[in-house]
């Protein structure tokens, strides 16, 4: 499957959950900038998707991410953030958003497993999304972070912070 394919937009979600409910599917969602892809990305990836039958990743837009992490960043495109995840083994879909949270996206597909990292808490993830998740019958799950392992980190390396 060519990764390309794997990039869904916005209008293509629906048809796309409904495929994965017809086929007894369980889905996971996870979202984030994933700026300088590294192996703390791809463990909680790999991760994310043993919680499910199949993964999607919502990607922050260039500028959402510009929103969260300053004018700096992000270092790749978001069109080049999403084909690396596509790329990867353990993701199914890819789409990227430009809201400030994810909950439109989640909206329409109602994962049954929400994840997100271990920089993470129930009561720090953003509560609209956690709602959201819940009301819709799905479950939030918090995994692990790999430590010493972040984008920030490897920015900071790469400016000779460390």
């Amino acid at each position: 499957m060519n990764s390309q394919s794997k990039i869904l937009s916005r209008s293509e979600l629906p048809g796309w959950r409904e495929a994965l409910r017809r086929a007894g599917r369980r889905l996971a969602v996870t979202n984030g900038c994933f700026d300088l892809l590294h192996a703390g990305h791809v463990t909680y990836l790999e991760s994310a998707r043993e919680t499910a039958d199949a993964l999607l990743v919502a990607v922050n837009s260039d500028a959402s991410v510009r929103r969260l992490k300053g004018p700096g960043r992000p270092v790749n495109g978001e069109t080049d953030r999403a084909r690396v995840l596509a790329a990867l083994a353990c993701v199914d879909a890819v789409t990227i958003f430009d809201e400030p949270d994810a909950c439109a996206v989640l909206g329409l597909l109602a994962p049954e497993v929400y994840v997100k990292g271990g920089d993470y808490t129930l009561e720090t993830i953003n509560q609209d999304e956690r709602r959201l998740v819940e009301r819709l019958g799905g479950r939030v799950l918090i995994l692990p972070g790999v430590p010493g392992l972040s984008t920030t980190v490897l920015l900071q390396r790469l400016q000779g912070g460390q």
